[in-house]
């Protein structure tokens, strides 16, 4: 299917502003939804017959820094038996200390693959996936400080007695 044709399928299915931004910048275009209709829209493209998007490839954190003030997570999404691809978005902002960690509904229930991908990005960077079945910290020991792949982000010291730094 055509970049042009998905994007029309989908806003015809969920209105004009299921797209709130598109870069083509890279060789595929790709198109910020809206954090709220995520969930929705990979079930749609998933079970629709005319996209099919049977294979969830990779899901990627960002850390824009806090001069943005916002974090992104990238669905790369493909259809194994019409081969081609789609590039979801989602854009929340970045949580200052002390306050509740960015949020952004969990797809594992769509696709088997996203949750171990939403709990390294949650290990990773601190983003919350809500309704996820087993969110909890899958690289790091559970009472790790912090999220390593932050661009703010300050090692601690030692770590039960063992020092971090070296």
């Amino acid at each position: 299917m055509e970049t042009d044709a998905l994007k029309q399928l989908l806003q015809e299915k969920f209105g004009e502003n299921c797209i709130l931004a598109e870069d083509k910048r890279s060789p595929q275009t790709i198109w910020q939804v809206p954090t709220e209709l995520l969930p929705e829209i990979c079930f749609f493209l998933q079970q629709n017959p005319a996209t099919y998007f049977d294979f969830l490839s990779c899901i990627t954190g960002i850390d824009n820094g806090k001069e943005v003030g916002t974090m992104e997570v990238i669905y790369h999404l493909y259809s194994i038996p019409y081969n081609h691809w789609a590039i979801l978005k989602v854009v929340v902002p970045r949580n200052q200390a002390n306050e509740p960690l960015p949020e952004v509904p969990t797809i594992s229930h769509i696709w088997k693959a996203a949750d171990w991908h939403e709990r390294e990005i949650y290990d990773l960077l601190g983003i919350r996936f809500t309704n996820h079945p087993d969110l909890r910290r899958i690289l790091l020991p559970a009472d790790w400080q912090g999220y390593p792949l932050r661009k703010d982000y300050k090692p601690q010291e030692n770590y039960h007695g063992i020092q971090v730094k070296y």
